[in-house]
């Protein structure tokens, strides 16, 4: 079982994350589904995401519950039946699932040159202390993206805007933490947001 890391981020909160190594049948085959989820996943067009799917689901069972305890609400954001807080997130090989007692979020995302294409729709304060011609650019880029994917989650409110509502300090990579805000309304929110790297890949946790 590909479990590939476990992080108890307090004594309310868990993240698992997953390398996706099995092909789409071995990890269907175990799996019990609800009709919705079944008929989600056969209409996936890419193989890609229908792995990311299912270990979604091995993931639910690594934490003890199964598909059935999961649903969505209208926006699309994922609920547990028990009232536990959960985010769940997947990209290409890896995925990962958060869940607490307190509100959570979490992204993953892959590092990739054309991030920087991008940058300029969700960058706005962030380019006063980014540099293109620094080594870790790309890496920088995927952690802000990911840091304001997992409070975009967290915040759970259509048309926030990363650009506009969300701000990232100043971090260096190795601090393997940042504060983010969230401006919105005319209020402010603080975040100590965590992020980590692996194989290519970044991830980042926020918890409320």
């Amino acid at each position: 079982m590909p479990l590939f890391k476990t992080i108890v981020a307090n004594s309310q909160t868990t993240v698992k994350i997953w390398k996706i190594t099995e092909s789409y049948e071995d990890l269907m085959q175990p799996l019990s589904l609800k009709p919705n989820s079944l008929e989600r996943v056969l209409g996936m067009k890419s193989v890609l995401h229908q792995r990311g799917f299912l270990s979604v689901r091995h993931l639910l069972i690594a934490f003890g519950y199964t598909d059935l305890d999961l649903f969505y609400d209208d926006n699309g954001k994922p609920h547990l039946k028990d009232g536990k807080e959960i985010s769940i997130t997947h990209s290409f090989n890896f995925s990962a699932v958060i869940i607490s007692d307190l509100t959570v979020g979490i992204d993953i995302e892959k590092q990739r040159d054309k991030i920087a294409v991008i940058a300029h729709k969700f960058i706005g304060y962030e380019f006063n202390y980014l540099n293109k011609l620094d080594a870790d650019f790309i890496k920088k880029l995927t952690a802000i993206w990911c840091v304001k994917e997992s409070l975009y989650k967290l915040f759970a409110t259509p048309g926030l805007s990363f650009k506009k509502c969300l701000m990232v300090i100043p971090f260096a990579l190795n601090d393997e933490e940042t504060v983010a805000w969230i401006d919105y309304e005319e209020k402010k929110h603080r975040y100590t947001i965590h992020f980590l790297e692996f194989e290519g890949f970044t991830c980042a946790y926020a918890i409320a």
